[in-house]
């Protein structure tokens, strides 16, 4: 059982805690990070790894909420490690953390499966509420970076994703969502092609999975869960539904076991992409009812 599974049930959790995984070849890096969430009530470091090959080991064995990835490390860098993680444990949300602010490593870090990119360079305040963001389904990356990649996602999808760099448009067409949308920061992800072609049937079936585990959830289970994702506390949702805190523990423990997942920020996460990305994701890339995405986004 996770430490964010104990203090749900113990009802003393007064907002999600997201569970963090530190992956970074600097020691020095990882203390000055784990030193900076420890003062936080909603972040827990849970990890610490100095590899890709040590993350994965860890977050299979941790399966934490969040993944802090280093790009250059000894071994396995972090960019086979977003892959790996991609692939093997979905549910796990993965934000690239690097000095590296060039164009092709930031696309590159995306395709392969980060939902965010910070740079080491951001303030730490600036950064805290980037990454709080995830609870409402937002990509935690900085407007520059959002407006770089909403422009390489425009170019690509007007020249064609085997089109080489500068090729076609760079700026958004008409009926696009502006880079500072929150709607188009949260649905970049799910946007950005994870292996250089468009593969929306594969982005279909997973929306689908995640909407057959959410379909799991009896009608007060859901409720429970939509007021969990809307930050409520035990008590504040015992209020609002009209039963006892004890009660709510047992729903919660309920929703954990039928999703398979050790919390309720991953719980929330998971209602996020089942609903959320159901309307944001499937309406925009199958929009037009041919199979095929849509040119606007909105």
């Amino acid at each position: 059982m996770t430490a964010d599974t104990t203090s749900v049930l113990n009802g003393e959790q007064v907002a999600p805690t997201f569970r963090v995984l530190l992956v970074d070849d600097h020691a020095l890096f990882r203390d000055g990070m784990s030193r900076l969430f420890s003062y936080e009530d909603d972040f827990e470091v849970v990890g610490e790894a100095s590899s890709g090959e040590e993350a994965l080991e860890l977050a299979r064995a941790l399966i934490p909420d969040l993944v802090l990835m280093d790009i250059d490390m000894p071994g396995m860098g972090g960019l086979e490690a977003i892959r790996t993680l991609a692939r093997e444990l979905p549910i796990v949300t993965v934000v690239a953390l690097t000095v590296h602010e060039d164009d092709e490593t930031v696309f590159e870090a995306i395709k392969s499966g980060a939902q965010g990119y910070l740079v080491k360079s951001i303030r730490a305040t600036e950064m805290l509420g980037l990454l709080r963001g995830l609870a409402h389904g937002e990509a935690p990356m900085t407007r520059g970076v959002a407006t770089r990649i909403l422009k390489e996602f425009a170019r690509t999808t007007i020249a064609g994703p085997g089109a080489g760099p500068g090729a076609g448009p760079v700026n958004p067409p008409s009926g696009h969502l502006t880079p500072a949308s929150p709607a188009a920061l949260r649905d970049l992800p799910n946007q950005i092609p994870q292996d250089g072609n468009l593969d929306w049937n594969l982005r279909q079936t997973r929306i689908a999975s995640a909407i057959d585990a959410l379909d799991a959830l009896s009608s007060r289970e859901e409720e429970v869960l939509e007021l969990v994702a809307q930050r409520l506390t035990n008590k504040e949702i015992a209020s609002k539904l009209v039963i006892s805190e004890y009660t709510v523990k047992n729903h919660l423990r309920n929703i954990l076991a039928k999703l398979h997942l050790s919390s309720r920020t991953q719980a929330a996460r998971l209602l996020a992409t089942g609903r959320g990305q159901l309307h944001h994701g499937v309406r925009a890339q199958f929009g037009d009812g041919s199979g095929h995405p849509g040119a606007s986004a909105q």
